[in-house]
């Protein structure tokens, strides 16, 4: 019989999981014209979300913000070092158009790491990040400080596609 924390962590990956897919759900009810399917997606997306927040607290995964930045920074650079690499190759060997979006993702989490580490060091220092603005690119992840680039280092997607966070 698996112990509490294996089950913690399970149910952590599955309420993960179930958040992000009832999102992309509720996208596509809304492109499709359902705007109420849509808000339950997104409701129900939020409860998931509520589930997953209690069972990582439940495992300890939520410590300082320094801690929480390290983790962070750890967790990104697995991604974009180890994670990612032998995927992209794989999506490449199988012709399979995966490549695109691991590739982007590769290339997105160095930036988060880059971005964490900056946080990380204004946090050890007991102060915050000076900038406020940032910008996500929505179709690779890629995200600014500042105000959004002319294009997306990453993908090429023009800076007015930018979504401000």
């Amino acid at each position: 019989m698996p112990s509490t924390e294996e089950n913690l962590k399970v149910a952590f990956s599955g309420e993960s999981q179930a958040n992000q897919k009832y999102r992309a759900f509720a996208e596509k009810a809304e492109r499709d014209g359902f705007p109420n399917i849509a808000r339950l997606f997104r409701t129900t997306a939020e409860a998931e979300r509520v589930h997953a927040e209690g069972e990582l607290k439940a495992l300890g995964g939520v410590g300082s913000t320094v801690e929480n930045l390290q983790t962070a920074i750890a967790g990104e650079t697995y991604e974009y070092k180890e994670m990612y690499p032998p995927m992209v190759e794989q999506a490449e060997a199988d012709g399979h158009k995966a490549k695109r979006v691991f590739g982007y993702a590769m290339k997105a989490e160095e930036v988060h790491a880059r971005l964490y580490e900056m946080a990380l060091e204004a946090a050890r220092r007991g102060e915050d990040l000076t900038e406020a603005e940032f910008y996500l690119c929505p179709f690779c992840g890629y995200i600014e400080f500042g105000k959004p680039p002319e294009a997306c280092p990453i993908c090429g997607a023009k800076g007015s596609k930018f979504v401000q966070v």
